[in-house]
C-alpha cells in the first residue's frame, strides 16, 4: 500500500500542477474583459559599439513617430552583447524579459519587431521565445514582425536602398562591396540572392558575409577576374559595429581593407549601418505596420 501510494503521489502533484497552470493561463487571458493595451517590442542582436546607437536611436524615433501613442520598449538577443553594456552599467532586456515585463505590465497586445537583417538563427531563436509566451496566455495577441529581408518585395526595396548607400563619389569602373555578418544558417542564401538582384542592375555590386557565403576570398577572386583597382567597404548590418571597425575596415592583417589593399586595391570605408538610412528603417516599419494592423 506504502510503496503504491509513493507512485500515485508524483502523479497526483504533477496532475495538480497542470490543472493550477491551466486555470492561471485562463484567467489571466480570458476570465478577465482587460482593456486594449498595445505595445511594441523591438528586438535587435545589439551592439555595445558607443558610435553604433545611432541606427537604433534612428529606429526608435522613426517608431515612436509613427505610432506615437503606442509604447516601445527594446531587448537585444545577443547575452554577450547584453553582458558588455552591464559592465558599463547599461541595462538591456532580452527578449524573454522584456515580454515578461510587458506582460507584468498588462498589455494585452504585442507587436514583436524583429530588427535582424535575415531569418538566420537570433530570428529563429526569437519565434521560439515568442511561441512560448503565445502558449502561456499572458497577452491577447502577441505576433512577430519579419526580419529585413523576408519578402521578394523587401527585397526589391533593400536593392533600392542599397544604391542609396552608394557615396556619390564612386566612379563607375570602381566596385562597392558590401560585408554582411553572414551564419551557419540556411538563411544565408538570403545575401548571394540579394547580390544577384543587385547585379542586375550594376554589375560591379557584391555582397558578401564575415562568417558566411560569399567570404573574402570569393569577392577577391571576382574582384581581380574583373580587374578592379579601387573598391568601396560598406557594412550591410543595421550597426557599424565591432564587425564593421575591425573586420571590414581594420588596420589587422585580416581585415578586408588589408587583404584587398595588399592585393593592390585601393580601398575606400564608409562606417554608417543599413538602420542609419530610411530607406532600410521603412522596411523595418512596414514589416511593424503589418504586424499592428492584425490588432485592429
Amino acid at each position: 500500500m506504502k510503496k503504491m501510494m509513493k507512485q500515485l503521489i508524483p502523479a497526483v502533484l504533477a496532475t495538480v500542477l497542470v490543472l493550477a497552470a491551466a486555470t492561471v493561463g485562463v484567467a489571466g487571458s480570458h476570465g478577465t474583459h482587460k482593456e486594449q493595451k498595445t505595445g511594441i517590442l523591438l528586438v535587435a542582436f545589439g551592439s555595445s559599439e558607443p558610435g553604433a546607437q545611432v541606427s537604433f536611436e534612428n529606429i526608435d524615433a522613426k517608431v515612436k513617430a509613427a505610432w506615437p501613442d503606442i509604447p516601445v520598449y527594446w531587448a537585444y538577443t545577443s547575452r554577450i552583447i547584453r553582458h558588455k553594456l552591464a559592465r558599463q552599467g547599461k541595462h538591456l532586456d532580452s527578449p524573454a524579459m522584456a515580454l515578461a515585463r510587458m506582460a507584468d505590465e498588462q498589455f494585452t497586445h504585442v507587436a514583436v519587431q524583429s530588427l535582424h537583417t535575415i531569418a538566420g538563427a537570433e530570428y529563429h531563436d526569437l519565434t521560439r521565445v515568442v511561441g512560448a509566451f503565445k502558449s502561456m496566455g499572458d497577452f491577447d495577441q502577441i505576433i512577430l514582425g519579419h526580419p529585413l529581408l523576408a519578402t521578394q518585395t523587401a527585397m526589391e526595396k533593400a536593392v533600392d536602398a542599397l544604391f542609396e548607400m552608394i557615396p556619390e563619389k564612386r566612379k563607375k569602373q570602381e566596385a562597392v562591396v558590401f560585408m554582411g555578418h553572414g551564419t551557419h544558417h540556411p538563411a544565408n542564401a538570403f545575401y548571394p540572392a540579394l547580390m544577384f538582384q543587385a547585379q542586375q542592375r550594376d554589375p560591379l555590386v557584391f555582397i558578401g558575409a564575415v562568417e558566411g557565403y560569399p567570404e573574402i576570398d570569393e569577392i577577391h577572386s571576382w574582384l581581380a577576374e574583373k580587374k578592379i583597382n579601387t573598391v568601396w567597404l560598406l557594412p550591410f548590418m543595421s550597426v557599424a559595429g565591432d564587425h564593421a571597425k575591425n573586420d571590414m575596415a581594420g588596420d589587422e592583417a585580416d581585415s578586408w581593407k588589408s587583404i584587398l589593399s595588399e592585393a593592390g586595391i585601393a580601398c575606400h570605408t564608409v562606417m554608417k549601418g543599413t538602420a542609419e538610412y530610411d530607406s532600410f528603417v521603412d522596411i523595418w516599419l512596414s514589416h511593424l505596420e503589418e504586424v499592428l494592423h492584425h490588432f485592429d
